[in-house]
């Protein structure tokens, strides 16, 4: 990530504020256009040779079907080619030549729509399919160069709600401008080609964003490139696994999206204007969902809400099943007479909340692949997502046909998918541990206590670091997870992994246990070894230097550790920043060792939403560094926490 974007535009009220700059918002507005365009021409197509032609070769029934598979067929052929062009290229010139390409596809659209020509438009749905496979690995790769980390879940929440509402509105203006009598065709061609026209125009003021790999050979074998960029992305175990969890996600979505219109006819006894109602609902609960992110967040790459919006997406998606299953029969509604009933509500209700969380567990998870990733293949992987993405959609056609093939009913459809999203995500939660880890972070720093975080500006945002941090309760490892974006490899008292829940979670945070060197000689040694390792990768390491949890509140001496740990890495060539931290009121919680040196023993101790504070002091170089100077510091910040 680029550090003077992050010096420059770190402080902002909010999302919304990038909507005011020049490095967001053309670029924002430049894809809102192309979503509505896909959408506008897609269902206006699908409208007309449904409703309004008769051709042999393409019935009603499958013209959904045969539009849906040649928009997404490009996205498996080339994402790899485009991938690579995002990476070789100038970010900001490769999207004008994708917009000036749309302008041309456009323009012969509007020809196939003029003269009633399905062949043309079929060709143009592939060709629009391409565009956005150029679009969308260019898309996620440019946020992060031009975004802080403290933007980028705000970013991704805007573009993702601008994405849903544009395809929510892109659908409603195809819908109601081919139905026009006689000039319907035509006023869907000037649409397409005006909001192209307006794309490309907007695109001119996005600004320049430097190549991050201009040395990159294009491998144009779509086979071989797609096959590589797979690999690529598996060489980080979080990034690739968070690919499979969002593809999950398109899965999971795709399968209500394309149920819909038979849900609606079917179950609810609506007639279209009832499923367009149901995509409304579903398009403004992710919308909601999205822009929440950055508030729930605080401004963080926050993934401890991807389990939280996988909770609520299987709650709500069951709930769905219990709230359709019992509607009695009845004759088809209109959308008054719909809304008129109760039990209509509570499935609305249902929709709303389903897609709400769904994208809370999107967004983090798209940030965090973004500032994952390396920048110079950084647009390959998110083009191995698209690719990802388009298998999962493809396959949840199949397995929701075979279902539906097998006698299940659309309710029933919409249990299993819930049921599966459980076993899921909980399965991609115990393979990358992270998520959970920051899942109870983030419960235990807004849910338990009101957990406040001043000069979080300090936590490095890359390369290695010691974290140094006075010692209160057993739980300031969790609270210090909360605060940083990144993971922490803590050094702990080996004899905190002996308390019950709290030693599998530091064991899941793969913490690093130290005993004292008289105790424990050999693991000693190990502990300083590993976390040298911790250093050498480029990782933050988080010491608590007094050695154990105060038993009277007062900051107590600091051991030597941190010096040792200082010189191994000043050994291996490196300069690491120590950063003083110090957590403030948390003594006399039910975590700390009030009750005459025991923890633990009275659960309603000062009660749940007790405030408590982390102040994080400026880094301190490692040269003359000493546990006194140290512990200076920490006191200082102590002092102005209180």
């Amino acid at each position: 990530m680029n550090p003077s974007v992050q010096d420059a535009h770190s402080e902002h009220p909010n999302q919304f504020a990038l909507l005011r700059q020049r490095r967001f918002a053309p670029f924002f507005w430049t894809q809102f256009c192309g979503a509505a365009n896909d959408n506008l021409f897609k269902f206006a197509f699908t409208v007309m040779v449904t409703y309004q032609l008769q051709v042999s070769w393409l019935p009603p029934s499958l013209a959904g079907l045969v539009i849906g598979a040649l928009f997404i067929l490009p996205y498996v052929l080339f994402s790899a080619t485009s991938g690579q062009l995002a990476d070789k290229w100038d970010k900001t010139r490769l999207i004008r030549l994708v917009k000036s390409l749309e302008i041309a596809i456009m323009l012969i659209a509007a020809w196939g729509f003029v003269s009633g020509l399905v062949p043309v438009l079929l060709l143009c749905t592939f060709l629009m399919g391409l565009h956005s496979t150029l679009f969308g690995p260019v898309k996620f790769a440019y946020m992060p160069q031009v975004l802080s980390e403290r933007e980028l879940t705000g970013g991704n929440g805007m573009v993702e709600m601008g994405t849903f509402v544009a395809i929510l509105l892109g659908q409603v203006a195809g819908g109601l401008l081919v139905a026009v009598p006689a000039v319907g065709h035509a006023e869907v061609a000037v649409a397409c080609v005006l909001l192209a026209l307006l794309g490309r125009g907007v695109a001119q003021a996005i600004p320049a964003t430097p190549a991050t790999d201009p040395g990159l050979k294009i491998n144009w074998n779509p086979v071989s490139e797609t096959w590589r960029n797979l690999r690529l992305a598996r060489e980080n175990v979080v990034v690739f696994r968070s690919l499979l969890g969002i593809s999950w996600m398109w899965f999971f979505g795709a399968v209500f999206l394309s149920q819909f219109p038979s849900f609606a006819k079917e179950v609810l006894h609506g007639d279209e204007k009832v499923a367009s109602l149901l995509l409304v609902v579903f398009s403004v609960g992710i919308g909601i969902g999205s822009l929440l992110c950055e508030v729930l967040s605080r401004r963080h790459v926050e993934i401890g809400l991807v389990p939280l919006g996988a909770i609520g997406m299987s709650v709500f998606a069951i709930d769905l099943y219990f709230a359709s299953r019992g509607l009695p029969p009845a004759e088809q509604m209109g959308l008054a007479a719909f809304v008129a009933q109760p039990a209509h509500w509570h499935v609305m209700a249902d929709l709303l909340l389903l897609s709400l969380f769904a994208g809370l567990y999107s967004v983090p998870m798209y940030a965090l692949i973004q500032m994952r990733s390396q920048p110079t293949h950084r647009a390959r992987i998110i083009a191995a997502n698209n690719i990802l993405n388009a298998l999962f959609m493809i396959g949840s056609s199949v397995i929701a046909g075979a279902l539906l093939g097998a006698g299940f009913s659309i309710p029933q459809v919409f249990l299993f998918v819930g049921l599966a999203n459980a076993v899921v995500a909980g399965y991609i939660f115990l393979l990358v541990p992270e998520y959970l880890l920051r899942f109870v972070a983030w419960v235990m720093s807004r849910c338990i206590y009101r957990f406040r975080v001043r000069g979080d500006e300090h936590l490095p945002v890359a390369g290695a670091a010691v974290l140094a941090c006075n010692h209160v309760s057993f739980v300031d490892a969790v609270l210090l997870m909360a605060a940083s974006p990144r993971p922490i490899y803590f050094l702990m008292d080996h004899r905190i992994f002996r308390t019950p829940l709290l030693g599998t979670l530091f064991r899941l945070a793969r913490a690093i246990p130290i005993a004292p060197q008289k105790e424990d000689p050999a693991a000693y040694e190990a502990a300083f070894e590993r976390a040298a390792q911790v250093l050498r990768e480029g990782d933050l390491l988080a010491i608590f230097p007094e050695g154990g949890i105060t038993r009277d509140g007062q900051l107590q001496p600091f051991k030597g550790g941190i010096v040792k740990i200082l010189q191994r890495a000043q050994a291996d060539g490196l300069s690491v920043p120590v950063v003083p931290m110090a957590l403030t009121h948390l003594w006399g919680s039910f975590f700390s060792r009030i009750e005459q040196g025991d923890a633990m023993v009275r659960p309603f101790r000062r009660g749940l939403f007790n405030r408590v504070g982390l102040e994080v002091g400026a880094p301190m170089t490692p040269a003359g560094l000493s546990p006194e100077s140290l512990r200076e510091q920490v006191a200082v910040l102590l002092a102005r926490g209180d």
